[in-house]
């Protein structure tokens, strides 16, 4: 068996703080995805657009925020940002200030309130999506198929 020395990769403080801040906007990438998401939903059920209704944007879509909804419900801190906190860590950051990245995407995307708000907007949210089922129906997947291959 190899020392442990051998699977280790040297990390600057650098790297981690790259690291940690590319964790940063891909969350923010997320939540950007969740919330523009709906909008665009329900914006394109109006003005009919086709790539709106696509099955598997939908299912994406539904799944980012019910798997939110579900964190929130269980106590579940987001991996996101667990892992973004430990790369901070070892970066020798305490947390935001340091970083202009990291201080205005942060800001941005964290606010101080009780977890039960929290809770109550995220599944609030999770509804919205739900009901953008029935408001901006999503294509069959066996039409979405037909309609692709056909001229």
């Amino acid at each position: 068996m190899l020392p442990q020395q051998v699977y280790a990769f040297p990390m600057t403080l650098d790297a981690y703080r790259l690291l940690a801040n590319a964790v940063l906007v891909a969350h923010l990438g997320v939540v950007l995805f969740i919330v523009a998401g709906l909008v665009l939903i329900l914006l394109g059920g109006k003005l009919h657009w086709r790539w709106v209704r696509n099955f598997w944007f939908r299912v994406l879509h539904l799944a980012a925020i019910g798997y939110v909804v579900a964190e929130s419900w269980f106590g579940i801190d987001c991996p996101l940002t667990t892992l973004e906190q430990w790369l901070r860590q070892r970066a020798g950051q305490g947390g935001f200030d340091d970083d202009f990245i990291a201080h205005w995407v942060g800001q941005v995307m964290f606010y101080q309130a009780p977890p039960w708000v929290f809770t109550m907007v995220y599944s609030l949210f999770g509804l919205l999506v739900l009901a953008s089922w029935l408001l901006v129906r999503p294509m069959p997947r066996a039409r979405q198929a037909k309609s692709a291959t056909s001229p």
